[in-house]
């Protein structure tokens, strides 16, 4: 390319070749000799609405970009103060529309999994994510008192959205993104919500110290303050009881294998079992506890002809199996079934069962938090003749009894697959004695592994909020053991057909968290979101009496 005011002394070959001149004109060669004037090069303007709709997705996005399977723990830090910067001084309308478009850029990327299953569900699960967030930006002030109202907004507005409507969608959640991160240990003192509590603090401190650069007197308070809050948290997460040693198991964690985004089918539970039961045979030598996932007992209801089908799994063949694989392992076998109710042809049953060692069924838990729209639908009357076939067929009956197992290994604390995702299961678990916690899980229907990586993750914080061992074990992966320091020991990869091997920890003793729950970061959350409209009205009360006293000496 030729850079001067005047044609190249040889001649461009081929058309459209360009011939720069300065910045501004341009010529174009159509033939070796003939010249043409091009208009000026225009640049594309960006404007500042569509700047700072830029900006919200940005922030969003970064967000997302915390959550597994990305895991990038500061981003959360910096699309918080982002946001921030986004609503600060708007009215209350563009506050909410800025907040709702970044928490959309956060939550729609973060569940895209969800995709393959349902596109409503998507959408409605994204709806009401964005709803709750962009109401708490709303309730705060835009000025004065807005980035400590902001923290205790913002902490209940993910609190809402873990508990409702239909109990709840605690998924890409802000606490599972700090679980890699320096900020994890916080948990052992009030919990997942007190993580949210910080995270957003941390950010809002981001944002003051932004404004401390353009010269904010008043924003050097809230550096100073959201740092001191954020080391005291720190500090008192290392003194913090964890819990103390009362014994060892050795236990063995079962994956049986296969391929993931695979549906239910009759043909498919008998594949499952003996994929399970094929792996459950690689366990040798002395063991106590062998844990299998949930729904790999998938039976068929018994044929009312008699006549059994070669290719399905039936009641009594499972439980003949079950017994006689846990007499040959010498071990409590706790494995997960699935099918229709006994009581109830119209519903199912999803539960784990206790086998001692002499093949007695010694306990039982049944799910107790069940998914919406996946085991259970809401709204079934007003649904059904719109959804057709994609919702299922029958609602699942949830438990009602303690979440533990009392067997020969120990109280084993257990929840199933979705309960994990929801501390106070944890945490009555270990309220009700229990000395490690179990977590039978099933991802095998799910596209990507952004649910098994969330929940790995969200189990890592389970573990450190209680001060116990969990263990995960789910059919096609991740299965995991994990310490009560919250560290991945051992996990299996994607697929393949595995058995983990630990000597795990039985402990006693409650931390904070479990003694605490989310209780007091609820009163300190709500305290700190009506605050911020004090402060407003503080300022605006100093203000107008500098005012007086400048106006009655100048009088």
């Amino acid at each position: 390319m030729h850079l001067s005011g005047s044609p190249p002394d040889q001649p461009i070959v081929g058309l459209a070749s360009l011939h720069v001149s300065g910045l501004g004109t341009r010529r174009l060669a159509l033939s070796q000799n003939s010249w043409v004037e091009a208009p000026p090069l225009t640049v594309m303007r960006i404007s500042a609405h569509q700047q700072t709709a830029l900006g919200a997705v940005a922030a969003g996005l970064l967000l997302a970009a915390s959550v597994p399977p990305w895991g990038w723990w500061p981003a959360a830090f910096v699309g918080i103060a982002l946001l921030d910067q986004l609503i600060a001084g708007q009215p209350a309308v563009v506050r909410f529309r800025r907040t709702v478009l970044a928490t959309a850029a956060w939550s729609l990327p973060a569940t895209l999994w969800m995709l393959d299953l349902t596109l409503p569900g998507w959408v409605f699960a994204g709806l009401i994510h964005t709803a709750f967030f962009g109401l708490a930006a709303v309730v705060v002030p835009a000025g004065s008192g807005r980035r400590m109202g902001l923290v205790g907004s913002l902490t209940l507005a993910e609190f809402a959205r873990w508990s409702m409507p239909f109990g709840g969608v605690p998924l890409a959640t802000i606490p599972m993104g700090q679980a890699n991160g320096p900020l994890a240990p916080i948990v052992r003192i009030a919990g997942p919500l007190l993580l949210v509590f910080i995270v957003v603090t941390v950010g809002m401190s981001l944002s003051a110290l932004v404004d401390v650069q353009r010269g904010n007197r008043w924003a050097i308070r809230e550096v100073v303050t959201g740092s001191g809050v954020v080391l005291l948290m720190l500090l008192l997460s290392s003194i913090a009881p964890t819990g103390h040693v009362v014994g060892d198991l050795d236990l063995a964690v079962v994956q049986g294998g296969g391929p993931q985004r695979t549906r239910a089918s009759p043909t498919g539970a008998s594949i499952v079992f003996a994929n399970q039961m094929a792996a459950s045979r690689l366990v040798n030598g002395p063991v106590d506890l062998v844990l299998w996932p949930e729904n790999v007992v998938n039976p068929a209801p018994m044929p009312t002809s008699g006549n059994r089908r070669s290719d399905r799994l039936y009641p009594d063949e499972a439980d003949m199996a079950l017994t006689a694989e846990a007499q040959r392992l010498g071990a409590v076998l706790v494995p997960g079934w699935f099918h229709r109710s006994p009581s109830d042809p119209k519903a199912n049953v999803n539960y784990s069962t206790a086998i001692e060692s002499d093949g007695t069924v010694v306990d039982r838990y049944d799910k107790v938090r069940i998914v919406p729209f996946g085991e259970f639908v809401p709204l079934r009357r007003i649904l059904d003749p719109i959804a057709g076939d994609i919702l299922p067929s029958r609602d699942l009956l949830p438990g009602t009894g303690d979440a533990v197992l009392d067997t020969s290994a120990g109280r084993l604390g257990i929840s199933i697959s979705w309960e994990v995702f929801f501390e106070h299961r944890t945490r009555d678990a270990t309220l009700d004695g229990a000395q490690i916690l179990l977590n039978p899980t099933n991802g095998a229907s799910y596209w990507l592994t952004q649910v098994q990586t969330q929940q790995v993750a969200t189990s890592r914080l389970r573990a450190l909020e209680t001060g116990r061992w969990l263990i995960q074990a789910a059919p096609t992966g991740f299965s995991t053991i994990i310490n009560p320091n919250g560290n991945l020991v051992a996990r299996t990869n994607v697929g393949e057909q595995a058995v983990l091997r630990g000597t795990v920890e039985l402990r006693e003793g409650l931390t904070w968290a479990t003694r605490l729950g989310p209780v007091p970061i609820l009163i300190l959350s709500t305290l700190l979101a009506l605050a911020g409209h004090t402060i407003v009205l503080w300022r605006t009360h100093d203000q107008a009496r500098i005012y007086r006293r400048s106006r009655d000496a100048t009088g």
